[in-house]
């Protein structure tokens, strides 16, 4: 692992970056690419996440290496950027949005919010709010509905809730979003995840059956932590963004040969014995006890989402705290670490913190090659 992290503050240097940065190792990201490719089952096409990978040329490299033109969209200016960005793309909101933001984005947008997005609908009263919206606008709105497998974050929880509906004039159902983040969670105990997606596929297809064969173009499911666990069933798509990054919060067995390919890197500024305020004695007494470290470390920047990753066992101190300026961090009695080294951080996900560097250092062959811009927050 140090010949790695040698080998990234090397290229690091030799592209004068000192500063904090997100680092997005481009061939980790090829391998992790194959694997989708590889695992994937048969007649799933492949819906990528914006939130997740939210930095165009990161989509559009990840989306040409899979051949897909489907995006899961989020926040209405970041639809908006993806909009323009993939004039073929068909995006597909992966929570409901208040119809004040639908119509706001539908006012102001451009041609494509009212072709090119299916919005989603979790309530009758979301179906009815939108279809007084499509009659104000005289247009008509695309949309799926939102059901509940197993997760209970929302959505319609049985075909019966769907079938009483009547659709209002100027909406057109396209299908289903399903979503079951929770099966990686279920203890063998009840069943394991296995059992729960199996349950989840089959809900899915009941609420299928459901619609008329023109209603079903759409059928999601799945999520980065389940979607290459998926063998068959009634979807025909599969939505994935955070695997292709691998941040700590996804190693599961669903992406078992993943490799983390977003890490964040940033300059030690210090490097000390550490004390804390007060008598000398009390440090060397913590010290003596185990509580304090005794090296130690202060980063540019910090208190990210996102966990020490190297220097080998660098961690926080909860006797200093953490520091968005700062950060201390402690070290093993015997560390060499040196102002101008290099720590690297290994993100919990990679929604929002792709976003806080203003873009991504592109590592590849062994030195950084080219900057891609990531979306800002909107």
């Amino acid at each position: 692992m140090s010949e790695y992290f040698a080998e990234l503050s090397k290229a690091l240097k030799a592209a004068q970056i000192f500063r904090p940065c997100l680092v997005l190792d481009r061939d980790r990201l090829d391998a992790n690419i194959a694997l989708v490719k590889q695992r994937l089952a048969p007649g799933l096409a492949v819906r990528l996440v914006d939130k997740s990978l939210p930095c165009l040329p990161l989509l559009s490299y990840i989306a040409r290496a899979l051949e897909t033109n489907r995006f899961m969209t989020f926040h209405p200016p970041v639809t908006q950027a993806v909009l323009d960005a993939f004039p073929e793309g068909d995006l597909l909101y992966g929570k409901p949005m208040p119809a004040g933001a639908a119509s706001a984005a539908l006012t102001r947008g451009g041609a494509g919010w009212r072709s090119r997005v299916c919005w989603l609908i979790d309530t009758p009263e979301r179906l009815s709010e939108y279809g007084a919206l499509a009659s104000a606008l005289d247009t008509e709105l695309r949309f799926a509905f939102e059901i509940d497998v197993g997760l209970h974050r929302g959505g319609f929880s049985s075909p019966a809730e769907i079938e009483a509906l009547s659709i209002p004039k100027g909406l057109r159902c396209e299908g289903i979003m399903a979503y079951e983040a929770h099966a990686p969670e279920i203890p063998g105990l009840f069943g394991g995840a296995e059992r729960a997606l199996k349950k989840a596929s089959a809900k899915a297809a009941d609420f299928v059956a459901g619609l008329d064969p023109d209603r079903r173009r759409t059928l999601n499911i799945g999520g980065s932590k389940t979607a290459l666990l998926h063998g068959g069933g009634v979807a025909n798509e599969v939505s994935i963004g955070s695997a292709f990054v691998l941040p700590s919060d996804f190693d599961t067995p669903g992406l078992d040969g993943f490799q983390p390919a977003a890490l964040i890197a940033t300059p030690i500024l210090k490097a000390l014995d550490p004390v804390l305020p007060g008598p000398a004695a009390l440090s060397k007494t913590l010290q003596a006890l185990g509580l304090f470290p005794r090296k130690g470390c202060y980063l540019y920047g910090g208190k990210w989402m996102a966990e020490p990753l190297f220097p080998e066992v660098m961690k926080p101190s909860g006797l200093i705290g953490l520091s968005s300026n700062q950060q201390f961090m402690g070290l093993p009695a015997g560390s060499d670490v040196k102002p101008g080294d290099y720590a690297f951080l290994r993100p919990t996900q990679s929604e929002a913190v792709l976003q806080h560097f203003g873009s991504l250092a592109v590592f590849s062959g062994g030195r950084i090659v080219e900057f891609w811009p990531a979306l800002p927050m909107g």
